[in-house]
């Protein structure tokens, strides 16, 4: 089985410069700024990757008592230079939080659960942790029709691999049916879920430097080695499928997220 949860080695650095401007800052200003509205004192991020989110928490909540988790050290080793020095950093698995019910107001996680092998065992870990009138606040991707530019590079590798593709643009935009996701939180126990669609416009300042992070900056580039592929010329490719469907760069493009609010009972 491919394993979609393993972001180690290079891929820290390939993702945080190919894909953290394209498609995690917006998105982390717009999490750290909901984190806010509730005023949290203490707040735990999941899934925080190298960080981009979790600079973005901390500016937003700078009282507020930050800790941050991911399942990939090497991840956190980049996240490390972006937050305050008071931030409580570990590598934990957001399906078996080490931490005592109750120990939180905010947990947050961007773009992270649907990568869970057990994503009901993550909506019940953040119920655990947080206390009375905590949030659980979390984005997913939209679908590939919403997020054209992932549906192309999943096409590609369906040519490319035709009878083995690589699986993993299918998964961070599997996660999309708004109804699913109110389900999801609601049976972990969560009472009023609040569900935003997000489109926004993003710049792309090189379609080279984007499409190097959208092959090397995830397990993509090691499910595509598995398969005796060639990744200089996937990324080549990758780039001009994206400029031959939005044109030269600089340019924006549209991408849409969804974010979500589930409360505390």
């Amino acid at each position: 089985m491919d394993d979609s949860t393993r972001f180690s080695g290079s891929v820290p650095e390939h993702y945080d410069t190919g894909l953290g401007p394209v498609l995690f800052q917006h998105y982390a200003d717009v999490l750290g700024e909901e984190v806010a509205l509730s005023r949290p004192h203490r707040i735990l991020e999941t899934a925080a990757g190298t960080g981009i989110s979790s600079a973005a928490i901390a500016a937003h909540n700078p009282e507020a008592e930050l800790v941050i988790t991911d399942l990939n050290d090497g991840m956190l080793e980049l996240a490390r230079t972006k937050v305050p020095e008071s931030t409580r950093i570990q590598v934990a698995d957001a399906q078996a939080l080490p931490f005592e019910e109750g120990s939180f107001d905010t947990v947050a996680c961007q773009f992270g659960v649907m990568f869970l092998p057990d994503p009901a065992a993550g909506f019940s870990e953040a119920r655990r942790v947080l206390a009375p009138g905590g949030v659980f606040l979390f984005s997913v991707w939209d679908s590939h029709a919403n997020n054209r530019f992932a549906a192309i590079v999943d096409g590609l590798l369906r040519e490319r691999f035709p009878d083995d593709p690589p699986p993993f643009y299918r998964v961070p935009f599997g996660m999309s049916d708004v109804e699913a996701l109110r389900e999801r939180a609601q049976a972990a126990g969560f009472g009023r879920v609040v569900i935003d669609v997000l489109p926004y416009e993003t710049e792309v300042a090189s379609w080279q430097g984007f499409a190097d992070g959208l092959i090397l900056g995830n397990p993509l580039a090691d499910q595509v080695r598995s398969r005796s592929g060639d990744l200089p010329a996937l990324i080549a490719a990758t780039a001009g499928r994206l400029e031959a469907e939005y044109g030269r760069a600089p340019v924006a493009i549209p991408v849409q997220a969804i974010v979500c609010r589930a409360f505390v009972r």
